[in-house]
């Protein structure tokens, strides 16, 4: 495929969003999937299909404002068109440059969670205490 392509059997998911090619991801919103995009910077157009999914992608939309949620016809069929207008709205104009800032923004702050010190590092050690306090 020369210097513009690979093809793989496999490869995990964080290592494709971490790759800086990718501009967007287009996700069911799954929460694993979501959080990955989240803690990468990647900005997100959501299609959920059932459950936690919808939630997940208003999240994206509406709360972190790191992508879109596309429109569903009332057929239930999601169109082409309405696919790229998602893209385009998450790659291009100030939009899309605001939603990769916002993205960035959550990768920061994810990643100071799990240092030393930070939320995550401080409950888990905190967690830690608790279940060994109950073993003695």
């Amino acid at each position: 495929m020369g210097d513009k392509a690979l093809i793989v059997t496999w490869i995990p998911q964080t290592e494709v969003l971490a790759n800086e090619a990718i501009g967007c991801f287009f996700t069911h919103c799954g929460w694993n999937s979501t959080i990955e995009s989240l803690c990468l910077g990647v900005p997100m157009v959501a299609m959920p299909q059932w459950t936690d999914q919808t939630t997940d992608a208003k999240l994206v939309e509406d709360v972190w404002k790191v992508g879109v949620r596309v429109n569903v016809r009332e057929d239930g069929i999601v169109s082409g068109d309405e696919i790229e207008r998602c893209i385009r709205q998450v790659m291009e104009g100030e939009e899309g440059i605001e939603m990769k800032r916002n993205a960035m923004k959550w990768k920061e702050l994810a990643a100071e969670a799990v240092y030393e010190g930070g939320s995550s590092d401080k409950n888990i050690d905190e967690m830690v205490s608790k279940i060994l306090g109950r073993c003695k």
